[in-house]
């Protein structure tokens, strides 16, 4: 282990190193304030790839060494690629994330009127702790889908002059009862209802406010209200990511469990002009709710997605493909629980991701007796070792919490199911899983750097 990993980042950075740290932690704040959902992720990514020269793969005839292409999954996973000089037969080298983040979802028919206030009904998506999100300013995001096949594009409530919504709570002087029950039942998943408006329409005499917000959404957006149903409208905490601390050395913002692991995964692709074996980054899907559907890891659109590459690339063959994924490394880059000296009953100090500590390794994760836990190979490790002591990353190893306190998952036994060699990795993250989670700037540099490595090394 180097020098570096001896103590707190922050003490081994030079004043341009320092600089360097809070520039890129600054790019990082942009991306997740700007893009809260999957399909924000996939198109801001695609964007820059595109400016730095990646190629749709499906647009493409034949793929040779040097190429940088990319694969985009009904607008909400990707895959991108950065060809090597050795054959894809050999193995790939394997960042992935997911891009989805815990959220509500406004049901099919969302929309009713009670005593004159218009409310969404929702759906949560993902584990939260429902009283979290009430009370809070929410903004809506998505898109509605028209039967003509147009697809149009929902942003409301987070321009400066743009009113947002959101949910109610009972006032403590009414919540004697409220309090008496336990914290999973104070907020019912049936009671996350986001108020939208209050003024009714001067010409309905039933469900006139319904009717007013049913014409400023024709207004805006041309939908009726059965265009709902084929609609996909995250509700989502409002504003901008914020520096945090008094020395700006930490960063609060919504949904950095995965995209801080996303982000710095595809700066570490995009930075990584050469390699000998395919250098890949993958953001998923669903993740939050067990990896499912066509845009998760349990679907085979990325199997898929190798095939078709292997077929540009003349190595068209199932023995081909199942070399290519057995024959593979990845990060399963995923964030893990910091500690918080609030909470420290449930950690398990000598093995604790700590902030300032750098790029954090879990071995294996599931719960309690590591079920559902990837649990990778020491020789793989180790190699990764010596790939980040070559480049000074500073690293640490984890658990997500005592092992009878619960624990998590990630896609890392997803593709391990290959054949190939997993671990996973990741940022510490304090407030998990709440609208507004908290992680180092130096862990997110520090990250990016340990994906880079990885590419460069491995």
């Amino acid at each position: 282990m180097s020098e570096k990993n001896k103590k707190n980042a922050w003490l081994s950075y030079s004043e341009s190193e320092t600089e360097a740290v809070m520039q890129f932690a600054e790019g990082y704040r942009q991306f997740i304030s700007e893009n809260k959902t999957e399909r924000e992720c996939v198109a801001s990514v695609i964007k820059k790839a595109e400016s730095l020269g990646f190629r749709n793969l499906c647009e493409m005839d034949c793929v040779k060494a040097g190429d940088a292409v990319y694969y985009n999954m009904m607008g909400k996973a990707l895959a991108l690629f950065r060809i090597g000089t050795k054959p894809l037969s050999e193995g790939m080298k394997i960042l992935g994330a997911h891009i989805d983040s815990p959220r509500l979802d406004l049901k099919q028919n969302p929309l009713y009127e009670d005593t004159e206030i218009a409310l969404f009904d929702t759906h949560y998506y993902g584990g939260v702790k429902k009283y979290q999100w009430v009370a809070q300013p929410m903004a809506i995001h998505g898109v509605v889908v028209k039967t003509d096949g147009t697809v149009v594009p929902v942003v409301i409530g987070e321009a400066e002059d743009e009113p947002v919504v959101g949910i109610s709570d009972l006032l403590i002087h009414l919540a004697a009862d409220q309090l008496q029950k336990k914290a999973a039942n104070v907020i019912e998943g049936e009671d996350l209802n986001v108020t939208v408006a209050s003024i009714p329409l001067s010409t309905e005499e039933k469900d006139a406010v319904k009717a007013n917000v049913l014409k400023i959404l024709k207004e805006r957006y041309g939908m009726e209200e059965e265009d709902f149903s084929s609609a996909e409208l995250e509700v989502v905490p409002a504003g901008k990511a914020k520096n945090y601390g008094i020395d700006t050395s930490m960063i609060i913002g919504y949904g950095q469990d995965d995209r801080v692991c996303a982000y710095t995964s595809a700066e570490a692709l995009f930075d990584c002009t050469q390699t000998d074996r395919t250098a890949v980054c993958l953001l998923v899907d669903k993740e939050e709710i067990g990896s499912v559907g066509a845009t998760g890891m349990h679907s085979r659109f990325f199997e898929n997605c190798v095939a078709e590459l292997l077929a540009r690339m003349g190595e068209e063959s199932e023995l081909a493909l199942r070399r290519a994924l057995q024959n593979s490394h990845m990060l399963s880059s995923d964030v893990s629980a910091a500690f918080d000296p609030n909470y420290a009953s449930v950690f398990e100090k000598k093995n604790a991701a700590y902030f300032g500590k750098g790029l954090v390794f879990n071995k294996y994760t599931g719960s309690r007796g590591k079920s559902g836990s990837n649990d990778a190979n020491p020789e793989f490790y180790a190699a990764i070792r010596r790939a980040l002591d070559l480049h000074n990353v500073a690293y640490q190893t984890a658990e997500l919490g005592k092992v009878d306190q619960g624990g998590g998952g990630t896609i890392a036994y997803i593709m391990a199911n290959y054949g190939m060699n997993v671990i996973d990795s990741g940022v510490a993250v304090q407030n998990m899983h709440a609208p507004w989670e908290v992680t180092s700037k130096a862990d997110i540099y520090e990250a990016y750097l340990g994906y880079l490595a990885f590419l460069r090394e491995i």
